[in-house]
């Protein structure tokens, strides 16, 4: 609004925000930034933006908490609160957006690349105000649809509906077991939407976008990492023609699981690989600061390589 004075401009800046920043946090020689945001009704939720070399992706929350209850996932050990609005989801990428226009991250490109739902809550039990965040992302940012990405744990009836928007996202499945005994203990929901109408359902998105599935599995020292799941897993890939993103388990605090030790993750990926299938190994980002996945609870704290301060940012232009 360049018709106004800029002290005007400014003193309205910050308080259009649906949020207070109520905790920025730094890991990772800056390359790794979460922000913990605080709604007006005391709602808090949380962001996480990580700086490669060609790319920046933000990691952003769909709820306020989760109530599907992965046994892993800190975020659904603290229970859920509610929803978050359009708006509230919608402006974590802006606010992104415009802290790397104003500050940028070390050695990463200084505009936003790619968005996941992968941050708190499960995104496909949010449906309309994700969509409609989406579409801002899309339609009002700019931002191109393949780099936006859709994490849910098996939200069956969801991804049925993603598949008929006209938008082709990614999607990720988080399936982390391939059965459904094991998984029924992991992903509660698995209860109501069992591994094979799971897959069914990303066939059909499949079919409809042309996009590849991704399945991500977070690696637990004796439940998920022996032979047989890994078996079990590089099966359903080739049936989907899915892409498998690994990861060792964050610690949480509810859970005594413990991540895979790093030669049971060596050998979990030769079976994958000599079945065939197409598998990555992710890097943790984030630890020290409680912003690595399965890890985001509205956490201030962190360990000592943290930089903890409050920072505020103007209001990105609408294009």
């Amino acid at each position: 609004m360049t018709n106004l004075p800029a002290p005007v401009r400014n003193s309205l800046a910050n308080r259009l925000w649906p949020f207070d920043v109520e905790a920025d946090l730094t890991a990772d020689a800056g390359t790794t930034k979460k922000w913990l945001f605080r709604a007006p009704d005391s709602a808090a939720y949380e962001a996480v933006l990580m700086g490669y070399p060609r790319r920046v992706t933000l990691c952003i929350s769909s709820q306020a908490g989760c109530a599907l209850g992965c046994t892993f996932c800190a975020t659904g050990q603290f229970g859920f609160e509610r929803h978050l609005h359009e708006g509230e989801i919608y402006a974590q990428v802006a606010y992104a957006a415009a802290y790397l226009r104003r500050h940028g991250l070390p050695g990463s490109p200084s505009r936003l690349s790619n968005v996941v739902f992968m941050g708190m809550g499960e995104p496909l039990a949010n449906y309309p105000r994700v969509r409609e965040a989406l579409r801002r992302m899309i339609e009002v940012q700019g931002m191109s649809a393949r780099s936006l990405t859709v994490s849910t744990v098996g939200v069956v009836p969801g991804i049925m509906r993603l598949a008929e928007e006209p938008w082709p996202v990614r999607l990720a499945v988080s399936l982390h077991a391939a059965d459904d005994e094991l998984r029924s203990t992991l992903v509660p929901l698995n209860q109501r939407y069992p591994i094979e109408a799971l897959i069914q359902a990303a066939e059909a998105y499949f079919s409809a976008k042309g996009r590849r599935v991704s399945l991500e599995w977070t690696l637990m020292d004796g439940v998920n990492d022996m032979a047989d799941q890994a078996i079990k897993l590089a099966r359903i890939a080739l049936r989907l023609g899915a892409h498998i993103n690994l990861i060792a388990m964050n610690p949480t605090p509810l859970s005594d699981d413990r991540p895979s030790a790093p030669g049971q993750i060596a050998e979990f990926m030769s079976i994958l690989q000599k079945k065939g299938a197409n598998a990555t190994l992710r890097h943790m980002r984030g630890q020290t600061i409680d912003a690595a996945c399965g890890q985001l609870r509205v956490s201030a704290g962190g360990g000592s390589t943290s930089s903890r301060k409050t920072t505020t940012v103007p209001m990105p232009r609408r294009r």
